[in-house]
């Protein structure tokens, strides 16, 4: 089921991803070391989300989950990922997030506070478009099409945002000189030049968002248990918790008890097994399972 639900977020337009450490200690090897929760959050259209763990934090971990992928993929600036973007000659495109990029604006602001402040009302603007397309989604657009809805959300972008995204560039490359080059107050205006294509081009596809809140909201969940169980038993036990968080994830994303969820497969599959196919285990899914 879960290799199975990792097949149908990577038939998606776009994948939303980030990662969070995780501490492993394993008592019978004598180890301990820091290993990684990888989600990756499929689109309305393949609407799961699932979790791979890797041992370090290097490129190799996703670069081997996203083998074959074709599309967009939403993340932070992380260096691991522009070998991925490179090695794929194209097939997978990378999007930036505007949040990171607002962060570094935020933490400056009383350094210089009439650039960064200047930055930060820019930034605005172009969210109070996104706002405003949400609203029409929820209401005028509710009806349409997912595709239908993505054209109309692209062509508002090219006429709204995309004059503020040109003007902000330019104001941009016209200040950070002025700008002493190791301050952080330079250091946001570089960050958000050095990734302007990767910033820069979610206005051209409705599927897009402006960032990647949705990667880094679907990390919540571990970010608040793991107060709780501390750390992975083993490698292994790394593996076994990223198949259950993305079950659990892509519960919760559905609005489904995950207690229920459980009770109601694993009573069903014993019966399927061991001839079940795709198509039967891919009713057993969150996003089409219905109680028996």
């Amino acid at each position: 089921m879960y290799a199975l639900a990792v097949r149908v977020v990577l038939a998606s337009h776009v994948v939303h991803t980030d990662d969070t450490p995780v501490k492993v200690r394993d008592a019978h090897r004598k180890l301990k070391h820091t290993g990684r929760f990888w989600p990756y959050v499929g689109d309305l259209l393949h609407p799961l989300t699932v979790f791979d763990y890797t041992t370090t934090h290097q490129r190799d971990g996703p670069a081997a989950f996203l083998k074959g992928y074709c599309g967009y993929l939403q993340a932070d600036a992380f260096n691991g990922y522009d070998g991925i973007y490179l090695e794929s000659e194209g097939r997978i495109i990378e999007v930036g997030c505007w949040a990171h990029a607002r962060r570094k604006f935020h933490e400056s602001r009383r350094l210089d506070s009439i650039r960064m402040e200047t930055a930060l009302a820019w930034i605005g603007k172009l969210y109070a478009v996104e706002k405003d397309l949400r609203e029409r989604c929820q209401g005028e657009w509710e009806k349409l099409a997912l595709e239908d809805r993505a054209v109309r959300i692209a062509a508002e972008r090219r006429q709204r945002s995309r004059p503020l995204l040109d003007s902000f560039h330019t104001w941009l490359e016209a200040e950070s000189p002025k700008v002493l080059p190791k301050s952080p107050v330079r250091g946001a205006m570089d960050y958000t030049l050095s990734n302007w294509t990767a910033l820069s081009i979610y206005p051209e596809d409705g599927w897009l968002d402006i960032d990647n809140n949705e990667g880094e909201n679907s990390l919540r969940g571990i970010a608040l248990g793991r107060k709780n169980w501390l750390f992975c038993g083993s490698d292994r036990g790394g593996h076994a918790a990223a198949i259950h968080f993305s079950l659990l994830a892509s519960c919760k994303r559905h609005g489904h008890d995950p207690w229920v969820y459980y009770r109601d497969v694993l009573t069903r599959l014993p019966t399927m097994l061991p001839g079940a196919g795709d198509e039967e285990l891919l009713k057993l899914l969150p996003h089409l399972w219905k109680p028996a």
